[in-house]
This record gives structure tokens, C-alpha cells and sequence, in this order.
């Protein structure tokens, strides 16, 4: 399913012109050596994107490249990295480049069997320059030297003085790359794929792009090792897939996976990179579906229009209203495709794979900020998913996502099933670590709460509130009210403390309220009678023992001894309610957008 919807996807790509045709490539290429045609270097002339000062190279369609190792690895047909070209390399910590003549040998041996009979002046000018070309020599040559050592790590091409185009572009070096296709020396099978009697691929070409996997690629498909042979089948027969079908495949996901402003397909969450596409009925109504989709994987920090455009949509989904309803020129059947990739040594993991229609996932983007909304909300825009998994993170650090909880939560949110327990433990285990109750991990918490409850989780019986409920009575949202009330009698009276009692006593209150709350207790009591007596706090002090009695009143005579992980999360959802109704009506009604943000725990403390 997933190759069969690549190839699909590629075909529609081709015949747009906007992937290489069967047999090329798309490569990142540094240089063009102009030869005259006699064989001699003219010129080297620099590929890197002037507009772009970071840029070292230009994207170039090639004939294909393919995998290669072991001592004497071959060369590529009419392009390569200057090891095989010139015969020279800069290798990584070396001072000076380094002579490489036996992959210059390969390079020369092809090259001068395939253009033997040429007849074309720019397959001839090249045949003439390997014929010639002494890799020691290249300090002899000014219009390499100019170049050093950039150019000895890069990939060439050539061109020919005073004609248009590249060598490798001209009509007689396409019908070279057509002669000598892989697909002549491939053995016929059952294609997996297209299902069709074809050339089947021995090795895959290779992906590259995905985040952490090899800089030379890796594959989804591969069999390197005898103990995956099986029936007398060895590498690709293993899982026959033709050529051409290998070819598409691997190109489109090398298109998806570029790391392009311009190029919105990719998007990196956890270790995972997430490509999608869309088929639509036509190609307006496919590049709106796919910036629909990019948008509620990655919100727009600043753009005000897309945001709106973005939040539009989402409440109007909310509302039960189809996209198609809601005046955005969107077709709510366009199917979307979502294939995540995560690295593993050589080859990629499918660490999720979804097919629906844009009106689907929206509704399912829709349902996942329901469950996440939380007042006073802690973000401008909705948060993006890697953003709620940072916030959980050691550090906040997004190299310290887990893995498997990053694929678990996505999959929660392009499936709407049920979050990852693990998620909602990963948000209360932060909190009692660094004492940062944000409003991120708050959210997360009644997210996974208030889901469980909308799918009739059993464990789950009490309504999980959206802002402030004074009628709420689970005891963990009642708990961790009372502890905000406390926290704050203790300000009151004691206006400034180095530590206060959120960062001694959060995580044991939190977890085992009956040895800590009785404590707690009778230290308010001795911060009320002080700030009783300060005319300042008297009003505010008063206004929190009535709070404080409201809600012991509510938990009954005795703290419970323990608290569910389940309840923890009601905890931190009532100390954050609590808290941040304090600052609200201190504010007032006007300014409150302003003074609640993500950081305001860490900023009134």
C-alpha cells in the first residue's frame, strides 16, 4: 500500500515535469567543469545559489545514482564526486586533499568503454579529457586551484564551451543513460507493486534525508545477508519490486524529504520525519489540501492570515460544519497520505503510515485542540505537535523526545485513538522534576483525561474542566486547588521567599496528600495569622481562608494517602486553574490575555 501510493504520487510528479524522468536523479552538485573541445578544462565554474551565502551546492537532475561499496566502488555515468573525477578527495580532518587514483581508474574505464564510438562534441570533448587527465597533475591546473578544497568534497558535472546545457543533458548522452539501464541486466518476476511481469530490482536505490539515518541513505526495502535469504532467493527477489517501481519510489521520497522553505512536505516530529501528500481532483484544490495539512503540523508562529485561516477552520470543524461549508475553497474528500520515517542503522523504520481525506484529519485536528483546550489558554497559536512533546522533554531539550512516545502521540492525533499513558506520565514526572507547571504540560494532562473519558474509559468518571470549576469534587482537582491556596497564603504573608512551598513539597503533595497536606495545614494557619495582621494582605488573606475552607469541605475529613496517576493530572490541572484565577482577578477581566502566558508560573513565583 504505502510503495504502491509513492509510485502512484510519482507518476503524477513526472508528468508534471517536477521529479526526473525514470534513469535520473535529483543530486546536490558544486561545480561544472567547462571543457573546450579538445578535452582541456577551460573553466570550473561554481553551482552554489549566490542569493542563498549558506549554500554550497544546486540541485541538479542526473543520470541515476545507486549504492556502492567495497574496495573498488563504480562510478557514476557522466557525473561524480571529484574522488572518481580528478582522482582527488579532501577527507574529513585532513589538512590537504588526498590522491585517490583507483577510483579515478573506475571512473576512466567506464567512461572510455560507453563513449568509445561517440560522435556527439560534448560526449567527445569529455572522452577526451579522462583520456588525458593525470590526477597528480591537478596543481597545474589554476582553474582547479582556485576552487581548493571546497571543490574536493563536492559532486561535478561538465558542460561544453559555448553550448547551452550540461554534457549529461544533451540528447546523446540521454540515449547512453537509456542503453545502459540497469533494467536490461535485471531478472523478469512479479512486480509487488504495479503486479506486473518486470525487471526486478536487485538493491533499491537510496533514501536520504531522513533525520539521524546514514548521509549516503538508507532503504525501507533491503536484504544484505544470507540469513535473509529464503527459496533460493537472495537480495530483492526477497520482496520483488521491478526497477522502474524501485526508481519512482525512492525519487518521490527524495522529493518529499527535502529541507526546502519553499518545499512544505516535511515535517520533523521526535526522531520521526513526516512526509504527506495529497490527490485531489485537481492540482489547486491538492496544493490547498497539503498547506491545510502542513499547517496543523506546524502552525504558523507569525503569519496573522494563515493563522486566522488556520483557526478558522478548525473552529468550524469543531462546530460540526464540513470544510467544503466554510468558504475556504478546500475539497473536503482530497485524500491525504502520511508516511512517518524514523532511522534505524541502515535502513528506516515506517514509524506510521495514514490515508484519509482532508476533512477527516481536521476533524481529528479539531478533536485533539478540543481535548488539549485549557483556560487561561498558554499559547497564541495552536501548538505544534513536536512543541507539546519538547515541553515534556528532559530539558526541553527536542533531542530528548522519546521515540516511541513521539510515534505513539502522533498517532493518537492522525488516528484519534487514545493518547499514550506514558504521555500523560511523561507531563507529571517533568512537573514534580523541574516544579515548571506550565500551561504545555497541564494540557497535556486534560488531554489525555479528557479523552479517556470520551472513550468511555472506565477509570474515568468525573467531567475533566476546561477552566476554573469551583463544583468540581475530584479529590485530585480539589487538592491541587487547595495547594495553590496555599502557596498563595504563604505569598501573602510572606510577600518573598527564595523557595516556596510548590518547589519543596509539589511532587510528595501531588503523590501521597496525607503526609504532606496535615503539615501544610497548620503552616498556613501561622501565614494567616501574619498576614492578618499586615492591612495590605487582611482583605486578600480573609478571601483565601474562605477559599481554603470551601474546598477542604468539598475533599471531606481525611487526605487520601496516595493519588492515582490519573489524579496527579487532576492535581496539576487544579493548582494551574487555581493559580492562575488569582493573577486573573488581580488583572482584571481586560488584561488578562496579556498577563496569562505559557511562562506565568515561572515568572510570579
Amino acid at each position: 500500500m504505502i510503495l504502491t501510493a509513492l509510485v502512484e504520487y510519482y507518476e503524477r510528479l513526472a508528468a508534471q515535469g517536477k521529479v526526473p524522468a525514470f534513469g535520473l536523479t535529483q543530486e546536490k552538485v558544486g561545480y561544472s567543469i567547462l571543457l573546450n573541445r579538445d578535452g582541456k578544462v577551460k573553466d570550473v565554474i561554481n553551482l552554489s545559489d549566490c542569493a542563498d551565502k549558506k549554500s554550497k551546492w544546486t540541485m541538479l537532475t542526473v543520470p541515476a545514482s545507486f549504492k556502492r561499496s567495497g574496495i573498488a566502488p563504480p562510478p557514476f555515468f557522466l557525473w561524480d564526486k571529484t574522488a572518481f573525477v580528478l582522482g582527488v578527495e579532501q577527507k574529513a580532518g585532513a589538512d590537504t586533499p588526498t590522491l585517490n587514483p583507483r577510483s579515478c581508474e573506475v571512473f576512466k574505464d567506464l567512461h572510455l568503454d560507453r563513449l568509445a564510438g561517440a560522435t556527439d562534441d560534448g560526449l567527445v570533448a569529455l572522452r577526451k579529457f579522462i583520456e588525458t587527465w593525470i590526477p597528480g597533475e591537478w596543481r597545474q591546473c589554476e582553474h582547479i586551484v582556485k576552487h581548493t578544497p571546497a571543490i574536493f568534497s563536492a559532486n561535478v558535472v561538465f558542460r561544453l564551451d559555448g553550448e547551452p546545457g550540461y554534457i549529461h543533458e544533451r540528447p546523446a548522452a540521454q540515449e547512453l543513460v537509456k542503453r545502459y539501464s540497469a533494467a536490461d541486466e535485471a531478472t523478469l518476476g512479479l512486480c509487488l507493486v504495479s503486479g506486473e511481469a518486470r525487471p526486478i530490482a536487485r538493491l533499491h536505490p537510496a533514501i536520504k534525508g531522513v533525520w539521524g539515518s546514514q548521509a549516503s541513505g538508507a532503504s525501507i526495502v533491503s536484504f544484505n545477508l544470507d540469513a535473509f535469504n529464503s527459496y533460493g532467493k537472495d537480495r530483492g527477489a526477497n520482496s520483488p519490486v521491478s526497477v522502474h517501481a524501485a526508481f519512482a519510489y525512492t525519487t518521490v521520497l527524495n522529493h518529499l524529504l527535502l529541507r526546502d522553505p519553499r518545499h512544505r512536505q516535511c515535517v520533523q516530529i521526535g526522531d520521526a520525519s513526516v512526509v504527506f501528500w495529497a490527490q485531489a481532483k485537481d492540482q489547486h484544490q491538492q496544493e490547498a489540501a497539503e498547506s491545510l495539512f502542513f499547517s496543523t503540523l506546524e502552525p504558523p508562529p507569525s503569519d496573522s492570515a494563515e493563522a486566522a485561516k488556520l483557526k478558522h477552520a478548525l473552529d468550524g470543524v469543531s462546530e460540526g460544519r464540513a470544510l467544503h461549508d466554510l468558504d475556504l475553497n478546500f475539497d473536503s474528500a482530497a485524500k491525504i497520505f502520511v508516511l512517518g520515517l524514523s532511522p534505524n542503522a541502515s535502513r528506516l523504520s515506517v514509524r506510521y503510515w495514514f490515508c484519509e481525506s482532508i476533512g477527516v484529519f481536521t476533524k481529528r485536528f479539531s478533536q485533539h485542540y478540543d481535548d488539549l483546550a485549557i483556560e487561561p489558554t498558554p499559547w497564541k497559536t495552536p501548538p505544534a505537535p513536536w512543541r507539546l512533546l519538547r515541553a515534556i522533554a528532559a530539558q526541553e531539550k527536542t533531542e530528548n523526545v522519546s521515540p516511541q512516545l513521539a510515534g505513539s502521540v502522533m498517532r493518537a492525533v492522525l488516528g484519534g485513538g487514545r493518547y499514550p499513558r506514558t504521555l500523560l506520565s511523561a507531563a507529571i514526572m517533568r512537573m514534580r522534576a523541574d516544579g515548571d507547571i506550565s500551561g504545555l504540560r497541564v494540557a497535556l494532562c486534560k488531554a489525555v483525561l479528557t479523552r479517556d473519558q470520551r472513550l468511555d474509559n472506565e477509570d474515568v468518571q468525573e467531567e475533566v474542566p476546561v477552566s476554573l470549576d469551583r463544583s468540581n469534587t475530584a479529590p485530585g482537582y480539589l487538592l491541587g486547588r487547595l495547594f495553590s491556596v496555599l502557596e498563595s497564603i504563604q505569598e501573602a504573608a510572606l510577600h518573598s521567599v527564595s523557595a516556596s512551598i510548590k518547589d519543596h513539597y509539589y511532587g510528595s503533595a501531588s503523590a501521597m496528600p496525607a503526609g504532606i497536606f496535615p503539615v501544610l495545614m497548620r503552616g498556613a494557619q501561622n501565614h494567616l495569622s501574619k498576614a492578618m495582621k499586615d492591612p495590605k494582605e487582611k482583605g486578600l488573606a480573609i478571601s483565601l481562608e474562605k477559599e481554603m475552607q470551601h474546598i477542604i469541605d468539598g475533599l471531606g475529613c481525611e487526605f487520601p494517602k496516595t493519588l492515582r496517576l490519573e489524579d496527579q493530572g487532576r492535581f496539576a490541572i487544579g493548582y494551574y486553574h487555581q493559580r492562575n484565577e488569582r493573577f486573573r482577578s488581580k488583572a482584571g477581566k481586560d488584561d488578562a490575555a496579556e498577563i496569562i502566558t505559557s511562562d506565568i508560573l515561572e515568572t510570579t513565583v
